[in-house]
C-alpha cells in the first residue's frame, strides 16, 4: 500500500533522482499536506467533461507501453461518480491493443490537455473494457454523434495532478475560431449598415 497518493508515480527510484537533482524537499512538502487528490472534484469533473480529446496509456503484460487517442464532442468523457470516468469506445481500426493490454494489466493513465487554456491534467488509475452492456454504452454515447459505439471503457481514479502551463503552445479549436470569425463578420456588417444609415441621414439633411 502506498504511503502517499503520489507514490503511484513517485517510486523509490524516482524519489532518489529527485533527491539527487534537488526537488525532493518540495515534493515531500506536498506529501505532508496530503499529496495528490484521489477523488474527482467538481472542478476536475468540469474540466474532464469539457474536453473533446484524451490520451489513454496502457501497458501489456510484458510492460510494453501504448498510448491511444480518443476523441468526440465535449461531454463524450463522462464523470460517473467521484472515482469513475466512463466513455464509449467507438469502432476504429479494430487492432484492440488497448483492450488486450487491459486484459493483462489493468493499470492505466489518462492525459488531458486544453491548448486554449494551456492546462493539462494527469490521472493515474485502472481501467476495464465493458462489453455486451448496451444500456451502459448507450448512456455514454454523446447525443447526435455519428459514430458506432462498440463497447464502453470505465476508468477508476487512483490519483491525479495538474501541471503548470509552461511550454504548452496555445491553440484553438477550429469550431471556436470559425464562431469568433462569424461573430466578427456580423459585427462588421452591422457597423457598415449603421455607417451607411448615418451617411444617408446626413445627405438628407444637407
Amino acid at each position: 500500500m502506498d504511503a502517499f497518493t503520489s507514490d503511484v508515480a513517485f517510486t523509490p527510484t524516482v524519489k532518489a533522482i529527485q533527491s539527487r537533482k534537488g526537488s525532493r524537499d518540495s515534493y515531500a512538502r506536498v506529501e505532508e499536506r496530503g499529496g495528490w487528490r484521489a477523488t474527482i472534484t467538481p472542478d476536475l469533473a468540469a474540466f474532464i467533461e469539457a474536453q473533446p480529446s484524451v490520451f489513454l496509456a496502457t501497458a501489456n503484460g510484458a510492460g510494453q507501453p501504448y498510448i491511444q487517442h480518443r476523441g468526440g464532442p465535449a461531454g463524450f468523457l463522462r464523470v460517473l461518480d467521484e472515482h469513475t470516468i466512463g466513455f464509449a469506445d467507438f469502432s476504429g481500426n479494430r487492432q484492440f491493443i488497448t483492450q488486450g493490454n487491459l486484459q493483462d494489466n489493468r493499470k492505466a493513465f489518462l492525459f488531458l490537455i486544453d491548448y486554449m487554456l494551456r492546462q493539462r491534467i494527469k490521472i493515474w488509475g485502472t481501467a476495464r473494457v465493458v462489453e455486451d452492456n448496451a444500456e451502459l454504452t448507450a448512456r455514454l454515447v454523446p447525443a447526435n454523434y455519428k459514430a458506432r459505439p462498440e463497447q464502453a471503457i470505465l476508468f477508476s481514479v487512483t490519483a491525479w495532478d495538474a501541471n503548470c502551463p509552461q511550454h504548452i503552445p496555445q491553440r484553438f479549436e477550429a469550431a471556436d475560431v470559425a464562431a469568433a470569425l462569424a461573430e466578427r463578420d456580423r459585427r462588421i456588417a452591422g457597423l457598415e449598415q449603421e455607417i451607411a444609415r448615418q451617411r444617408n441621414s446626413a445627405s438628407g439633411e444637407a
